[in-house]
């Protein structure tokens, strides 16, 4: 297998950054390229062929630079399109559900659990998560699409009055559950807003499912002390690079 060095992350926005905070925090390679679809975000409203459309494209964009795997930090994407870009990506695409509902199911032993699966409209729409974990066994399961939290992390908003209506409005009624996954990368940037919500939950990660699906799967390990981050984004990339420097 071909030393994993170089990696591309794309995400639709700046959400991608909490699974690059994850993956620079183990030092597993020594170059990362982000790139967010920042004109067009966000992608959980958009239909199936327009997801796979801009994420082909973005495909394109990452053919520049010699990467040795792309990792697909959006949920959205990683829903319908993952299968679509490696039958023309020449390294390997790891999205971030598998590596998701495997978290979950190494840290949630009880297949009665009571899970949340939190999202995009298209992730959810998707079932993918659903899907996976069901076929893991898991019987209690919870689906409720999220959307506002997207714009809301864009802004820079992470707590406040603003976010706890918000959950108020997608989560009241729900009552306790067990763990939650968070199936979009904006989501971890909220994670104090959610424990006060749910109180002491299993909190399921894109970015630290990932970092853990590439140790195994790809036999990544720690090698790397000081990893170059270069960014690029559709449209108004300092923005991104000042998004990267208070969440990094």
């Amino acid at each position: 297998m071909t030393k994993m060095v170089k990696a591309g992350v794309f995400d639709s926005g700046v959400g991608g950054l909490s699974v690059v905070k994850s993956i620079l925090k183990e030092g597993i390679f020594k170059e990362i390229i982000y790139y967010g679809d920042t004109a067009r975000v966000p992608y959980g409203p958009k239909d199936k062929n327009t997801i796979t459309r801009y994420a082909l494209e973005a495909l394109e964009f990452f053919k520049n630079f010699d990467i040795d795997i792309l990792i697909i930090a959006c949920n959205s994407v990683s829903a319908f399109a993952i299968e679509e870009l490696r039958k023309v990506a020449s390294f390997p695409v790891v999205g971030v559900i598998e590596p998701g509902a495997i978290a979950l199911r190494n840290n949630i032993k009880n297949k009665d659990a009571k899970i949340l699966i939190t999202g995009t409209k298209a992730t959810i729409n998707s079932k993918r998560y659903k899907k996976i974990l069901e076929n893991f066994g898991y019987r209690n399961l919870l689906q409720v699409a999220t959307p506002l939290f997207v714009p809301l992390v864009e802004e820079d908003i992470f707590e406040g009055k603003v976010v706890d209506s918000v959950m108020e409005h997608y989560f009241n009624g729900i009552g306790n559950i067990d763990a939650l996954i968070l199936g979009c990368t904006h989501f971890p940037l909220l994670e104090k807003e959610y424990k006060k919500f749910f109180g002491k939950i299993a909190l399921i990660h894109s970015g630290d499912a990932i970092v853990e699906y590439l140790k195994n799967s790809f036999h990544c390990k720690k090698s790397f002390q000081n990893t170059k981050i270069s960014y690029y984004a559709t449209e108004n990339p300092d923005h991104l690079k000042d998004v990267a420097k208070k969440w990094l």
